[in-house]
């Protein structure tokens, strides 16, 4: 299933974006990522293999610049806040909404100078049985 990876893409169209979005977890230097969060389900299962799920995703973002990182995650928020569509690659997925589970926050300051900030998502799919 291919639903992080067109995430992942619909982010990085966001104009004016400063740090692009990539799939997996912070690195040691400025990044901006997203993965998968503990608590997804589906919800229904269909006769022919077909499920309704809700998947749980975080973004976040470190920089040694926090209102980069602010500015960044709030212009994703209200840029996913109205996402209406999400098209798969691969026709495994069709996309129904996007709840914003926790708006952007501060989750992590150190003393080297290092913000991080996390923005929440759920996303409500149904997912085709693979053949």
């Amino acid at each position: 299933m291919d639903f992080m990876e067109r995430l992942c893409e619909r982010v990085n169209q966001i104009p004016d974006l400063l740090v692009p979005c990539k799939m997996g977890y912070l690195g040691a230097e400025e990044s901006f990522v997203v993965f998968p969060l503990p608590g997804s389900r589906e919800v229904q299962r269909f006769m022919d293999g077909t499920s309704e799920q809700l998947l749980n995703y975080e973004f976040a973002m470190k920089s040694k610049s926090q209102s980069k990182v602010h500015n960044t995650l709030w212009k994703v928020q209200n840029e996913l806040e109205n996402l209406k569509e999400l098209e798969s690659q691969d026709g495994s997925f069709e996309f129904e909404e996007l709840i914003i589970t926790d708006k952007p926050f501060i989750n992590q300051a150190d003393e080297q100078g290092w913000f991080v900030f996390v923005l929440d998502i759920q996303a409500k799919i149904t997912v085709f049985k693979e053949e």
